[in-house]
């Protein structure tokens, strides 16, 4: 190869190598302004979110931020266990709507007799009343098993306790009930036609429940004796002032509606509606003197629990239960009685000790 062409070769090389690190700089140059502006995108989103936000994200915000977040939460799930109390609400109220359906069925509400008219109060404290007989009839078995196993005091007073506490129960059902409607239970239609035969007041006389276990207890020591005609006195004395009580209210009652302007009359129709707003003032006072006696009821048995050693409670206790499982019974064979006796006596009560 002459100088000549070795030189034109070199001259090509160089000219190659230029062109290289021509390309090479422009990308160079393309990448450094692509970098430059994802840093302004990146510039800008920031921009963007701090003019959201009015200021900059501190360690402050970030734990507001935190709380609002675990507030939600928290408020979520008070919701949804909201909404769970919601369905189990509704499904027990579907059970004592089907339970009270079948006491109707079988003719348990209204002194058995199927159906009749009670307001939803009255419907609801049958429901409840049967259930408690139910739990009465498990207890009284306990109580009987349990005196003829000569269980120790102490168990056995668990069980008289126990029954106690169930009592308890009942009154605070009625007290309820009293509040609901009045009317059913003063007039005995939560109870079978033998029980209403001896209700005072919408339930037993704490005085004759007395004398109707006294001969279960015995024997009874002088102490005991004294105790129990010391509380015998002062229940007679306080049912004698409920019962004249209640008698004024009826008179003041009578009273007022025999008083009242005639409904045929449009001039006496103010004086009417007047006299009918204190007449139901008046009726308002019945709830007292059911809740009053159910009371006195109440501290009878707790006094009793008091006088009476263990196994004297469990009897007394057991005999309460059979009194009132016989008047149940008697009602049953009452109104399952031959046609021909039934056209006879009809209405006649009869005598009990209780």
């Amino acid at each position: 190869m002459d100088s000549s062409d070795h030189h034109h070769q070199q001259q090509q090389q160089q000219q190659g190598m230029v062109g290289l690190v021509t390309v090479a700089g422009q990308f160079h140059q393309i990448s450094q302004q692509q970098h430059h502006q994802h840093q302004q995108q990146n510039m800008a989103t920031s921009s963007t979110h701090s003019d959201r936000t009015g200021k900059a994200v501190d360690p402050k915000t970030t734990r507001r931020l935190a709380q609002n977040r675990e507030a939600a939460r928290k408020s979520r799930l008070r919701k949804k266990a909201y909404i769970q109390q919601l369905e189990s609400g509704k499904l027990k109220l579907a059970q004592l709507e089907q339970d009270l359906q079948r006491a109707r069925s079988q003719g348990l509400l209204v002194g058995g007799a199927p159906g009749g008219n009670s307001s939803p109060g009255a419907a609801m404290f049958d429901v409840e009343y049967n259930r408690w007989l139910d739990d009465d009839s498990r207890r009284m078995i306990e109580l009987r098993g349990g005196l003829h196993a000569h269980l120790p005091d102490g168990d056995l007073r668990a069980i008289i306790d126990d029954t106690l506490t169930h009592y308890d129960e009942l009154f605070r059902l009625k007290s309820a009930a009293a509040r609901a409607d009045v009317f059913h239970l003063i007039t005995g239609m939560w109870a079978t036609p033998a029980e209403r035969c001896f209700l005072w007041m919408g339930g037993f006389r704490p005085s004759d429940l007395l004398k109707t276990l006294a001969p279960q207890l015995d024997p009874l020591t002088e102490q005991q004796m004294v105790g129990i005609c010391s509380l015998e006195q002062s229940l007679q004395q306080a049912e004698e002032a409920l019962t004249q009580g209640l008698e004024q209210l009826h008179q003041s009652l009578a009273i007022t509606v025999a008083g009242s302007g005639s409904l045929s009359d449009d001039t006496n129709m103010g004086s009417f509606m007047g006299d009918m707003a204190v007449a139901l003032g008046k009726l308002a006072n019945l709830e007292g003197f059911v809740i009053q006696a159910d009371n006195l009821r109440q501290q009878t048995l707790h006094q009793m629990h008091r006088i009476l050693t263990v196994r004297q409670a469990a009897r007394c206790f057991l005999a309460i239960g059979e009194y009132h499982n016989r008047l149940r019974a008697l009602s049953s064979l009452w109104a399952s009685r031959p046609r021909e006796i039934l056209m006879t006596d009809e209405g006649n009560c009869g005598e009990l000790a209780y």
